[in-house]
């Protein structure tokens, strides 16, 4: 059998390709799945996805009618699936649920860092040979205060660096964690998190319910001198009400690896087009911002993880097996 791999990334080609050596062939592609795409799957029985594919009800709809019939997911997040249609056309679904969670806690913290001691601008004025510090004072992280919203697998790795650097622990979740707590961090309301944290750190999934949870009245409960770094999904921050309070001068730094309008912009160059996108157009001139292209998960162990389960997908669902991984069954379990 021949798996289509959609997004595939030039350095996560050769661990997809060695990871199914033995077991399928799989044709790995750089360009993500979407309507345009989708014919291109025609006749593969197994389709495999990236975060930034867009499996809505169209394109669903074009692969069951080509013959796919189960939809591995590299990635641990599924809101772009319309999970009820794929379900109702019959195709299974899975998504691996567990990699690394030090990966992503630790390109969070060095996106707050980076953001916090001006890393870039430094960076970019030394290869010119400048070397005036005037503008990239910081401040220490020992003795304030983190606020983690999402204490799961990430938001306790995330928890664990910031009791390192000696800080007050300030958590949100629905469901307390116990080793978090352990570590000294105090489960409060959201707003009194956001009031209190000089920095925040979103560890939480996307879904309607948390959709905008960094919205205007939220941004707005946030000390001036706060530092917001998202490593999770973009659609957790209504991004122009964030433009509208850097606009106002606040926030001593905001690093953001994922963007809620990314799709079709994010893994590729665009370096050469117009920038049709007037938010992220605007939201990347500010001095106190960073945006990097959703990299967080990118090491190589968190890849050879996620390659691995992803692997362990497809032949559960050669073999009739379910597991963890699984969102939608096969119609016949």
């Amino acid at each position: 059998m021949e798996i289509l791999a959609f997004g595939v990334q030039a350095d996560e080609k050769p661990l997809l390709e060695k990871a199914f050596a033995g077991h399928h062939d799989i044709r790995c592609l750089d360009v993500f799945l979407n309507e345009d795409t989708a014919p291109i799957a025609v006749g593969r029985e197994i389709v495999c996805t990236s975060v930034n594919c867009e499996l809505g009800s169209r394109v669903l709809q074009t692969l069951a009618a080509g013959g796919t019939r189960m939809i591995a997911q590299r990635s641990t997040g599924f809101n772009n699936i319309d999970l009820p249609v794929a379900e109702g056309i019959g195709l299974t679904v899975a998504r691996v649920s567990y990699y690394s969670p030090y990966s992503v806690a630790e390109f969070a913290w060095t996106l707050a860092m980076a953001v916090n001691r001006r890393i870039v601008r430094a960076g970019n004025r030394t290869r010119d040979f400048d070397f005036r510090l005037d503008g990239l004072m910081g401040r220490d992280m020992h003795g304030r205060t983190a606020g983690v919203l999402g204490t799961g697998k990430i938001g306790e790795a995330f928890t664990r660096i910031a009791h390192g650097f000696g800080m007050r622990l300030l958590g949100w979740d629905v469901v307390e964690n116990p080793a978090c707590v352990a570590l000294g961090l105090q489960y409060v309301s959201k707003e009194e998190l956001l009031t209190r944290s000089d920095l925040v750190s979103l560890h939480v999934p996307l879904m309607p319910e948390t959709t905008h949870l960094i919205d205007a009245t939220a941004l707005r409960a946030m000390k001036d001198d706060a530092v917001l770094v998202n490593s999770s999904r973009g659609g957790l921050i209504d991004t122009q009400a964030l433009v509208s309070e850097l606009r106002a001068g606040r926030f001593t730094g905001v690093g953001l690896d994922v963007y809620e309008a990314e799709a079709g912009l994010f893994f590729l160059d665009k370096s050469l087009e117009p920038v049709e996108d007037d938010t992220l157009a605007r939201l990347v001139t500010f001095p106190n911002v960073l945006v990097t292209s959703h990299q967080a998960y990118y090491t190589g162990d968190a890849v050879t993880q996620i390659v691995d389960a992803t692997v362990r997908n497809v032949l559960d669902y050669t073999a009739g097996r379910r597991s963890e991984n699984v969102l939608v069954p096969r119609s016949t379990d």
